[in-house]
């Protein structure tokens, strides 16, 4: 077993990050570096010399970057942070045992910093970076200087180079950060304010999720926001703490806002944010497109609202709103096909997307790579269906094998069952064992008005690969 240390020393130390060029890890590394330690880092990815600009900025940044080797748990390291899925046969994690140096594991370390503030939690199966981002967008814009810590790159927060972070370091009281039910690190946190968005089967059974997040509404101190559209929220509403403030965008009975008047543009949406106790109406002009991105903007004016901004100001704060990384994100147009970029894994994240994506024309050339051989075998009912509802009869899906990112695992699934299932329910599919193969496809087969979406978690080299279509 991995050794944990349950309570870590926040003093001065020198934290040595295993594999810090994921979002999550490299995050909090930014974080802790910004609250005074020394960082040092590896990354299977660095060995292997992909996403090479990542770690050139994370170098630039001032952290020292080793091969994944062991080589860099030298006797001043204090701490080896680890991911929840890092395995005893990684040479760093058998290194720190050798040399009896405590490990910690990333969430752990966040949840120490996040207890020590106005902690607001954002959790839920799909939207958590999104309404992180949008939450952290209007308390910075209300002059709270927060902490954010995200799963994903927010392009309001651009650092000295120009680019887009996932964390923000502030002097305030409030720390705002998304949280994460898949591993069970979600109950490491007491927030003040606790945020559900949604609650569907992805990387656990139902059963195990309403246990999780039922306790985690109970945490809260503050109050909770509640997503009243779904039902599995509203299941979970006699377990939440403090203040319940809910939101919707069907005019869901006892929801504190709701959106009215929805109307979609090129760019996104407007609509009429409705404060049912005083009737109150604010329009509100939003820059990220889809329906699903109206309710998460609610969620995050609740939250406000629960914390004494006040709703004009927040919704204010959303209209400059500029969207995060590789969520339905613009990557570039040639010969006018559009290409995007999206992290849609899930049966509701793709049902979300293709929803968005089906309010403007032009006909959809979807590749999607699935990643895990265990969650792709749960999800297989929910994909298909959700590529089945959300395609047209002339839009094609195109799937490489599900990414392998190492370690056990038992193959008892292929990209080539998905295919076989949408191809048999009517829609347009086409198995390639590997993402080169199919971009001869695509590029056969495109033409003008078409737009190239590429989906996927869990493998960086996805955004690099949108750019392959436009060479």
């Amino acid at each position: 077993m991995t050794q944990i240390l349950q309570q870590p020393d926040l003093s001065q130390k020198t934290y040595f990050f295993c594999g810090i060029g994921g979002s999550g890890m490299s995050a909090l590394a930014m974080l802790v570096q910004a609250q005074g330690h020394i960082v040092y880092g590896s990354d299977r990815s660095y060995d292997q010399g992909k996403n090479l600009e990542r770690f050139e900025f994370l170098r630039q940044s001032g952290f020292v970057l080793f091969s994944q080797d062991g080589s860099g748990l030298t006797d001043d390291v204090d701490y080896l942070v680890v991911s929840s899925a890092v395995e005893d046969r990684i040479p760093d994690v058998k290194a720190a045992k050798d040399k009896h140096i405590p490990i910690i594991k990333r969430a752990e370390l966040l949840a120490a910093s996040f207890n020590d503030k106005q902690g607001i939690a954002i959790g839920g199966t799909s939207g958590k970076t999104t309404v992180t981002a949008m939450t952290g967008c209007i308390f910075d814009y209300a002059g709270t200087s927060p902490n954010i810590v995200n799963g994903g790159l927010m392009n309001n927060f651009i650092d000295q180079t120009g680019q887009p972070q996932n964390t923000v370091t502030g002097d305030g009281d409030y720390f705002i950060a998304e949280v994460d039910e898949s591993d069970g690190s979600i109950a490491l946190f007491n927030p003040v304010v606790a945020i559900l968005n949604n609650l569907a089967l992805d990387h656990k059974p139902l059963e195990e999720l309403r246990v999780i997040f039922a306790q985690y509404l109970e945490r809260a101190t503050k109050g909770c926001v509640l997503n009243f559209d779904n039902d599995e929220v509203l299941g979970l509403r006699s377990h939440a703490a403090g203040q319940i403030t809910g939101y919707s965008v069907a005019d869901a009975d006892e929801a504190s806002f709701y959106a009215r008047n929805i109307r979609y543009t090129e760019t996104g949406s407007c609509f009429d944010v409705v404060q049912s106790d005083t009737g109150q109406q604010i329009h509100t002009i939003l820059h990220v497109p889809g329906l699903h991105n109206i309710s998460n903007a609610l969620a995050a004016i609740c939250c406000a609202y629960i914390c004494g901004i006040s709703v004009d100001i927040a919704c204010k704060a959303l209209e400059g709103f500029k969207g995060t990384h590789r969520r339905l994100e613009f990557v570039g147009q040639k010969d006018g096909v559009s290409v995007i970029d999206d992290f849609a894994h899930n049966p509701d994240k793709i049902a979300a997307s293709l929803s968005a994506l089906k309010q403007h024309e032009g006909r959809l050339l979807l590749v999607f790579q699935p990643h895990g051989f265990g969650p792709t075998k749960m999800l297989r009912e929910g994909l298909v269906e959700s590529f089945v509802i959300g395609m047209s009869e002339d839009d094609i899906l195109y799937m490489p094998e599900i990414y392998y990112a190492g370690g056990t695992a038992n193959k008892v699934i292929s990209s080539q069952d998905i295919i076989d299932d949408v191809n048999t329910k009517g829609r347009q599919g086409i198995f390639c064992g590997t993402r080169a193969d199919i971009i001869p496809l695509i590029q056969a087969e495109k033409k003008s008005g078409d737009r190239i979406v590429v989906m996927g978690a869990r493998d960086d080299t996805l955004t690099h690969f949108c750019h392959e279509f436009l060479v």
